[in-house]
């Protein structure tokens, strides 16, 4: 990826697709957001520790009550990650 110049701003899908293939960001994700996350998961339990995978553009990759699974998953996909707090 070419960078532009400093003073150039990126556009909308520019800043869109900044990352995507290369980037994913992994994120602890409460259960009541999981539905939104990952419309096609079941009920989760409350009280579980989850964490997710996502991709640069926020494309939703794994959900997993193991953390170091997301890392896993990231590797495999060639991804370099980045944690969100």
């Amino acid at each position: 990826m070419l960078l532009k110049e400093a003073n150039t701003q990126l556009t909308l899908s520019e800043l869109a697709h900044l990352g995507a293939g290369e980037v994913g960001y992994i994120r602890k994700i409460r259960s009541e957001d999981v539905s939104r996350c990952f419309p096609e998961a079941p009920d989760m339990d409350p009280n579980l520790d989850l964490w997710a995978l996502f991709g640069a553009d926020g494309t939703p990759i794994l959900l997993t009550d193991n953390r170091s699974s997301t890392f896993f998953k990231a590797a495999e996909d060639d991804l370099k990650t980045v944690s969100l707090h």
